[in-house]
């Protein structure tokens, strides 16, 4: 209920504080807003990696595989180690192709506008905590080495990055955005 009460012309009802906001009073993005653009750039990346996945395995299938089918004189017996050698190289190689398409991604996106897809989407910008500076290609891929580098080694470490932002106050950063100092803000229309 607003309008006049007994108490002038305040609005009537419990107190609710203003919206976070950061150094330079743009306000600061919600936890919803920043998972769910975590998952749109987490689907646009595992698109990209299925894409050089799924040919690649399917090369190796057929090279290593379809001659031994085909030919019944081949000796099969070291059939499978040529596959299990042959699928964890592909493993190895698969994997820098992931970490350096997500590197791509990740840094040199939010280096150019602090915006990944999925943070373009619901409008949400990281900027550095210090409103007189800009984003660098440095903050990024510091955000990235935590974030990605850190989660890839340490257990549960992701979890808990993610949802430091729940109890983190007054700027509502991660782990990652403390290490970068840098903050997710909303960005108008």
């Amino acid at each position: 209920m607003t309008g006049a009460s007994a108490y002038g012309p305040y609005p009537v009802g419990p107190y609710q504080p203003p919206p976070p906001t950061s150094p330079a009073g743009q306000p600061l993005a919600d936890f919803g807003s920043r998972v769910l653009a975590w998952i749109i750039d987490q689907a646009i990346l595992t698109v990209a990696a299925l894409v050089v996945a799924v040919p690649a395995f399917l090369a190796v299938f057929f090279a290593v595989l379809q001659p031994a089918i085909d030919d019944s004189s081949v000796d099969n017996s070291a059939l499978p180690v040529r596959f299990w050698v042959a699928l964890v190289l592909l493993e190895g190689g698969l994997f820098v192709i992931v970490v350096v398409l997500q590197y791509l991604y990740e840094v040199e996106m939010m280096f150019r506008s602090g915006q990944t897809v999925g943070k373009r989407a619901l409008r949400l910008r990281v900027t550095p905590i210090d409103p007189g500076r800009r984003l660098t290609r440095g903050d990024a891929a510091m955000r990235y080495l935590i974030q990605f580098g850190v989660g890839a080694f340490v257990p549960f470490f992701t979890l808990v990055d993610g949802l430091w932002q729940l109890w983190d106050k007054p700027y509502l950063q991660t782990l990652h955005d403390k290490a970068a100092q840098t903050v997710v803000i909303k960005v108008s229309a």
